[in-house]
């Protein structure tokens, strides 16, 4: 109990420190916006843990993504995502269409070794609906150990909005 406790408290500050407060265009499309791109170098990169989009979920308000993990710990993830569009082969943050500040819960899921779990996801308050395009997720997931000894991994998964 105390090392969810002690997780949960982690999880709060990082959320609070994660970059994303503020507002941004209300548009989609990327003619006449300054759209900034990635701050991350490197995603994907857990041995034996992913996350993909559910088929047959993904619709231009949200998805289910299912995180599997095949490796022999356990890890954690939280409601925090951002979300990145594919221009002419780079990515770059889908601005926020939410007028000022704003924040995700603080909670923390746990995912077990050999564990296959689903989440589903609303972005529409955030991002409102999105365009026709290639995009992708980003959630982070991290592998504690104990209170303030963890390392912090980013997983992607890639969708088409049609």
């Amino acid at each position: 109990m105390k090392r969810y406790l002690c997780l949960l408290f982690c999880i709060a500050i990082s959320l609070t420190l994660l970059p994303g407060c503020g507002s941004s265009s209300n548009g989609q499309s990327t003619e006449g916006t300054d759209w900034e791109p990635t701050i991350y170098e490197t995603v994907n990169n857990i041995e034996g843990v992913s996350m993909i989009a559910k088929e047959g979920t993904v619709s231009s308000t949200g998805l289910t993504v299912i995180f599997e993990n095949n490796s022999d710990k356990d890890f954690m993830y939280g409601a925090y995502f951002m979300l990145e569009k594919k221009i002419e082969g780079k990515w770059y943050q889908v601005p926020v269409a939410l007028e000022g500040e704003y924040g995700f819960n603080s909670i923390g899921y746990n995912l077990p070794s050999s564990d296959v779990k689903e989440l589903p996801i609303d972005w529409e308050w955030l991002y409102g609906s999105l365009d026709i395009g290639e995009y992708r997720i980003v959630k982070d997931i991290d592998d504690f150990r104990k209170s303030g000894d963890y390392d912090k991994y980013l997983l992607t998964a890639e969708f088409k909005v049609n």
